[in-house]
Order: C-alpha cells, then structure tokens, then sequence
C-alpha cells in the first residue's frame, strides 16, 4: 500500500458558510465529475481525503497526484500564500469550503479564493470542453436531419426520427449531464437557479420527443403535424451544445478577471540567496526563509522577503507595487519591499517579514477580500434573483397552456416550443455576476496602480467624497523629517537633551522619532534605558531615565505636565514662521530644551491637491503640529482651511462636525493618532507608508503614499460604479425583453416564434456580454 494512502475511510467534510441543510458538493480532481463524500473511491494523500468517481480516476491520481493539484505544488512564497486556500462561489461568498465543489445556491463551481499563479485552465474548463467537442459532430448530424425531415415530407420520418435519438441521447445524458446534475441539486437545495430552467427545459423537450418516436399513438390530433408528431431533438442536443460553449466562453472571461491576482503572486521570486554565519551562500526556497536570515540580493535579482539593508547600497525599482515608474536608492538602514527589484548594485539584507506577512502578501489578502465582498448596489440585484426562478417556471407554465388552450394548431406544439424558450432564455446568471465581475477587474486595476480597496463598499462609496480631510506629516509631507538642531534652556546641554529624547523615544514609531533617534546615532550618542513608556494621545510621549520623569512632545503636552515654554517661546514663534516643527522636552517638570526638525513636502502633493480641487473636493489640513507650522505648510499647498494642534479626539470631533453639516468625508492619514478619525469617516485613507494601526482602521490604502492614488481611486470608483449601472441595466433588459418574446407575445402580430435553440444562444451570450464589459475596466482611459 502507498504510504499515502489510508485503509479506513477519511473524516467527511462539511461545507462552511452555508446553511446546515446543504451538504458539500465535491469535484473528481481527475475529470471534474461530482462525488460526494459517499464514494466508495477514495484516496488519502498529504493527510487530505479525495474521492473519485471510477477506480479508474482513483488509479490515476494515484499514480500522478502533483500532476491534479495545481495550486498545491511548491511555489516559493506563492505556496505561502495559496497553501489551504478555500473555496468559494463568485456569486455568494459566503459560501465556502475546505474542498472544491458547486455552490447550493447557484449552481456555479467554486473557485479557490486564491488562484495559482501557473494554473492555466480549471478542471471544469477543461471538462466541458472535452464535452463539447466531443458531442458537437452528433449535435450537428441530429441538426441536419431534422431540418432534411422538415423539408422531404414524402419520405417516412419514422425512422429518422429513431436515428435522432440515438444520436442524442450521448448529448442529453453524457454531454448535458452536469447541468441535470446542477438542476436537481438545486431542488433537493430548495435552491432554484439558472441550472434549474435549463435541467427542465432540457428535459422536457427531450422526454417529449422520446415518447412521441416511441409511442406516437398516445398522443391527441392537436399534437399531430405533417402528418405526424413533432420531435425536438435537434433543439435538445442544440441548446446543451450552445449552453456548454457558453460555459466554456464565461469560465474563460471570468479567468481573466483574477488577472491582477496572478500577477501579483507571479511578482515573488522562487529561490532566495541566503549567507550563514561562516560566510558560506546557498540558494534556497522562498519558503524556507526565516525572520532574521541575511540574504545577498544581486543586481537585477527581486528583493525575497521584507527586510532592512545591512549593507551596500543600489536602486530599486518599486513600480510593480506602487506604479511610481522612478527607481527608489537604497542604502544601509533603509527598508525594502519583497517583489521590487534591484536594478544595479548588490544588497545584503537582514529578513524582517516573510511568507503571509510580507507588504506583497498583504496586499494579495486585501485585494482577494476586496473581490470576494458584496457591493450595497448588488442588494436589489439579490432581491429580484431572489423571486426570478419561480416567477420564470410560472411564466413558463402559463405560456404552454395559453398556447394549448388559445392557439392555432398545432397549438400544444406551439406551447412546448415556447415554454422550453422561455426557461431557457431567463438568465439569473447575468443578474448575479453584474457586479461582481465589475468588482473584480476594478480591484485589480487599482492593485496595479498602489491602491488597495479593503471591500466593495469603499469602492462602491468613495466617489461621493466632497470633503478630504489630511494629515500633514507622512501625508502631504514626505514623513521623514531632518534634524535641524537642539537649542538646550540653562542646566542641560545640547547633547543632554539629545541623549534623552533619543532614549525615551526608542518605544515609539512616529517619524520624528526615528529622526532624533537617527541623530543621536550619527553624533555617537550612547542612549541609556527608558521605562514606563507611554504614547499620550498624538501630542507626544511620557517616560522614566534614571529616575526622572521625561515629557517630549507638542506644546499642549508641556502644559499637561506643567512645564512652562516660555523661555523658548520666541524662539519656537520664529521656528514655526519658517515651518520648522519643534518638539519640546520637559524632565521632572522643568523645560530642558527643544528640538528643530522640518520635513519636505512631497513632490506629488501639489499635482495631487490640484486634481483634488478639480473634483470639486474641498480640502481640510488637521495636523497635531503647531498652528504657525501647518499654516506655512498650508500656504505652500493653497490649502485655506487649516487646523493645528489638534489631538486624535480633535481630528475626530472635525470629521463628526462637517458630517453633520450634510459632508461626506474622507479622511487621509498615516499614524496611530489618525486611526479613530479613520474609522469614523465615510472612507478612510491611509498611507501604505505608515502605521499598521492606521491601515487595520482605513477602507482604503495607497502602497507608497502618494496622495495622486486618491485622484486615481475615486475615478476607478466612478467608473466602477457606471460599469456596474451598464451590468444590471443588460440584465433586467435582457431578460425583460427576451421572456416575453421566448412566450411568443409577437406571434399574434408577425406570425414569428422564437426557437429554443436562438434562445439558449441568448442566454449563453447575456453572462459573457455582461463578463466582457466588466473587463473593460481594465483598459479605461478615464483612470489614471
């Protein structure tokens, strides 16, 4: 016995996400069949059950299994990242398993929620094309007899008629088999869908004309014509053959929506350059890379992993994250990003973050969960799926029975023909994928250009902004600040007052802190050890050294802790004038000095305000540094309405008070004091270049800061938004339209029926109609 394989049977597996009344439906990794956990073929591999439906399925993975588990081959940090993905429907994402298989609800297979960057086609994608190629020739033999029984009326049809149902019955049974598997899933689900209308228009038609080769004598005078009753193969095996090259033209298009993923899991390399302790190299899986490893990085090699350059220096291009088209220089200290790629110069890199934590996986994670949640205008979409499939039995229904009681003759006839069209025709599918699709594509173009959508919602919502409130620092300015100086009160010295901001900073993440930290290092400062560390409310930090109790921060902490400034204050004055930010440092309560740094407005910031402002976006600076710093920040950016000093609560009382006269707000920002005003604005922003905290609170995040991404995230959510209205516009339309003429109401007028076989064409067409404009989002000129 294979090592692999298990005597007793595996553990079954239930479906997650979806009511406790429907079970899992599962796929045969070979040929995509359905199983159930039932099947007596079954094979344990890796520790994880798979059920087949022949021994001739089991036989075969046996032998080959890597060869059937695409997504589950080494791939670096890939692997990381797809590694027990679960599956789930496009439709209905809350639908989700551990296995592949088909949704309850819908019908539709599930997808993995992250696709393997290599895959090149799905199982079911390659089933249904064995399938419809396969039964093509019979369809169009059964196809050319019947039009040739239509025309050579003197000829017995008797016996053409037995030929065609030999010929489609493989097409019904063999061919149309996972759409009746799918039609009585979804009555035992008490799920009627799209495979339901087209399992018993199918049916119907096939039963009918089986029965009336077979016994044409039970039927009444009103079904004879020509001498004989009607059959309809050619309609059967057309409408199968039509609805198969659907599927294969839908799964194809909608592969193409997971574009952005694949591409963003193909940035990562395989192999990362790790250096031991004694100095011996060796090249190994991304996998296998840990936090701390030192890795060589050599000119035009991609950065592995997340890390902090230990030594050399090079430039990196970054433009595959954040589409900033500039390289970026390097040089010891400063941070890199995995997947970027060194163009010149060789790194040596210490690993700070890897696998499913690195800045890359990040943003797999939240542009997947973007694609996978539900936007507020598919709601109405839900309503009208929600009552369509019974509405379009019964309309079917009452259609055959009008035209057999009130039509000509053949009047039963007429009724089958046009209730078949009119299950076939309806199409529940193009309601459900009219914004999802959108979603899709929209959420990978804005991967592509560094913005990150955390759900459809954001998306859906940010194009009503009219207000943008921003912060200044790590905002409009580049978030890392010079050291000017230190300017010491009597009894402390320069480099006193340098050595204690620097250690009682060493808890903190602001900018500024790394700024003074950086200082301190540079003049050869030895820090000494901090306790009692503590971040108040973004106006600074509090602390103990050696005993004494340390303040450093904004004016507004200095009067908390009751440390007069008014030895400084002029000073300070003249600084904020020339837009310098001061930090004051206040030790048992008495003033010990300040320091002067100043940081550079980034070179974006003012293309990006301007197109800002030709939105018709009012623009709000709320920034915790001083009043005299920010307004001379404010009159360099033209931004009038400028609020300094404020605290985190501040920030959160002005998106409050402008929501209340009747704004939506945007709030852009990057530090953990940003965070509350983040979460309570209509769309927070926040800067990939800043805090945790402030992305965890944002709905929406720019890679590399650029505040030019808002300009670029609201048209994508602009024309998002369009894209969708055209989706659901087609749908209600389509089938608006196509219901009524599939029951026939021009007859009356034009003597025109329409055919079982145009309408399963139709239906056929409507999703990928509906699939193709959603892609057109891909290549929208309008965002940039």
């Amino acid at each position: 016995m294979s090592p692999d394989a298990h005597p007793a049977r595996p553990p079954q597996h239930k479906s997650h996400g979806s009511p406790g009344r429907v079970s899992a439906t599962l796929s045969d990794p070979v040929c995509g069949m359905p199983v159930t956990t039932q099947s007596k073929h079954y094979y344990q591999h890796q520790g994880r059950p798979y059920y087949f439906c022949s021994s001739h399925c089991k036989i075969k993975f046996s032998t080959h299994p890597s060869q059937f588990l695409q997504s589950e081959r080494p791939l670096g940090q890939n692997a990381t990242l797809t590694a027990g993905t679960p599956y789930l429907c496009p439709m209905h994402p809350e639908v989700r398993q551990e296995l592949p298989g088909v949704c309850p609800y819908c019908g539709m297979t599930l997808e993995p929620e992250l696709p393997s960057p290599d895959e090149e086609g799905s199982i079911e994608l390659c089933d249904f094309q064995r399938r419809f190629w396969w039964t093509l020739p019979l369809t169009g033999i059964v196809f050319l007899l019947a039009m040739s029984n239509h025309s050579l009326t003197q000829i017995n049809t008797i016996p053409l008629n037995w030929i065609e149902m030999l010929l489609t019955v493989p097409v019904a049974l063999w061919a149309g088999w996972p759409f009746l598997k799918r039609g009585w899933q979804s009555i035992t689900n008490r799920s009627p869908n799209m495979w339901t209308l087209i399992s018993f228009g199918t049916s119907a038609s096939f039963l009918y004309s089986v029965l009336a080769t077979i016994a044409p004598q039970i039927f009444p005078k009103s079904f004879i014509s020509m001498g004989h009753v009607a059959v309809y193969f050619e309609a059967t095996a057309t409408i199968i053959s039509l609805t198969l090259l659907g599927q294969i033209l839908e799964l194809r298009a909608r592969s193409k929506t997971s574009a952005a993923i694949k591409a963003l899991l193909n940035l990562a390399p395989k192999i990362a350059r790790r250096i031991h302790t004694d100095g011996h190299e060796e090249d190994v899986q991304l996998a296998c890379v840990q936090v701390g490893d030192v890795l060589r990085i050599r000119p035009g090699e991609k950065v592995p992993v997340d890390g902090v350059v230990i030594e050399g220096s090079s430039a990196i291009d970054e433009s595959m994250l954040s589409g900033e088209s500039l390289p970026v220089n390097k040089y010891i200290d400063s941070r890199v990003t995995a997947a970027t790629l060194n163009i010149h110069g060789t790194l040596v890199i210490r690993s700070e973050r890897v696998g499913s934590h690195t800045v890359l996986a990040q943003i797999v994670q939240m542009v997947t969960q973007a694609q996978r949640s539900r936007a507020p205008m598919q709601r109405m979409a839900d309503i009208v799926a929600g009552y369509f499939v019974i509405s379009v039995a019964v309309i079917a229904l009452l259609t055959f029975f009008a035209w057999g009681l009130y039509g000509p003759e053949p009047r039963w006839t007429y009724g089958l023909i046009s209730a078949v069209a009119v299950l076939i025709i309806a199409c529940p599918c193009a309601l459900g994928l009219a914004t999802p699709m959108s979603i899709m594509v929209a959420t990978g173009r804005g991967a592509a250009q560094g913005v990150l959508f955390r759900d459809a919602a954001a998306l859906e919502n940010l194009r009503k902004i009219d207000t943008l409130i921003v912060d200044k620092t790590g905002t409009l300015t580049e978030g890392r600040p010079s050291f000017n100086q230190v300017i010491a009160t009597q009894g402390f010295n320069a480099n006193e007052v340098l050595c204690l901001a620097a250690s009682l900073n060493q808890g903190s993440e602001h900018p500024i802190a790394d700024t003074i930290l950086h200082a301190a290092r540079e003049r050869n400062i030895s820090l000494k050890k901090s306790t009692n560390f503590e971040a108040s409310s973004g106006i600074g930090v509090l602390g103990t050294i050696e005993g004494r109790s340390l303040a450093l921060g904004s004016a507004a902490l200095m009067q908390q802790v009751g440390a007069p400034i008014d030895t400084l204050s002029l000073e300070a004055e003249k600084l904020h004038l020339e837009g310098a930010s001061v930090i004051y440092l206040a030790v048992d309560g008495q003033l010990a000095g300040l320091l002067v740094v100043s940081d550079t407005i980034k070179k974006s910031t003012p293309e990006a305000l301007v197109a800002l402002r030709a939105a018709g976006i009012r623009i709000v600076m709320a920034t915790g540094d001083n009043v005299g710093t920010a307004k001379k920040i404010g009159t360099q950016l033209g931004i009038i309405e400028v609020h300094g000093g404020v605290s985190p609560a501040d920030k959160l009382a002005l998106v409050e008070q402008l929501q209340k006269e009747g704004r939506v707000v945007a709030m852009a920002g990057d530090g953990i004091n940003d965070a509350p005003a983040l979460t309570r604005a209509n769309i927070g922003i926040a800067m990939g270049t800043g805090t945790d905290v402030a992305m965890s609170s944002a709905q929406i995040t720019l890679v590399k800061g650029d505040l030019r991404g808002i300009a670029i995230a609201r048209a994508l959510s602009q024309a998002t938004v369009k894209n969708m209205k055209q989706n659901l516009m087609f749908a209600f339309l389509y089938n608006a339209l196509g219901i009524p003429l599939a029951a026939g109401v021009l007859y009356p007028l034009t003597g025109w029926l329409l055919s079982p076989m145009i309408a399963a064409l139709a239906m056929s067409l409507s999703s990928v109609s509906v699939i193709g404009n959603a892609l057109r989002l891909r290549t929208n000129q309008s965002i940039r």
